[in-house]
């Protein structure tokens, strides 16, 4: 990792009674399979912006679920391609994103996502040690396997 300009982020984990968690998958590169996050707005906490995010994409609202942990910040760096596809999109050159994570126990196990199509645009709830890193793009791998160390001790 390089000492530039990383993207502030944070990430939501659903997890059920039963230990299962939510992954979803990414609308683009199709295949691709992670948990729900997204960018920290200026002046706005990891905490919030996780909520927010994961309102956003799954329809959940902090009142159906209580965060019981969290970790980071992770940072891992844009290969060269998508450093340029995020320059294109953004408009700032970040090298890589600084990520929060939240695990959040829901309160209902029947409570199902409801995805808009445009970030996701499939689901399914999985045991943690049944998530497979090759799901993921190459540069969030090390992250990853961080995170489910970190919450699941895998």
């Amino acid at each position: 990792m390089n000492g530039g300009l990383y993207r502030p982020n944070a990430a939501i984990i659903y997890q059920r009674s039963d230990g299962t968690v939510l992954i979803c998958e990414r609308v683009k590169p199709e295949g691709s399979w992670q948990f729900p996050q997204g960018g920290i707005k200026k002046g706005e906490n990891p905490r919030a912006a996780a909520c927010r995010e994961g309102m956003e994409e799954t329809g959940f609202r902090p009142n159906e679920y209580e965060i019981v942990e969290a970790h980071g910040p992770y940072r891992y760096d844009y290969p060269p391609k998508e450093r340029e596809r995020v320059l294109r999109k953004r408009g700032i050159p970040y090298d890589g994103q600084e990520q929060h994570y939240f695990l959040c126990r829901m309160h209902s196990d029947q409570a199902e996502p409801w995805l808009d199509g445009k970030e996701f645009h499939s689901y399914k709830w999985v045991l943690p040690q049944e998530f497979s890193l090759d799901s993921l793009p190459a540069f969030k791998r090390t992250v990853y396997e961080q995170v489910m160390h970190d919450f699941f001790g895998l």
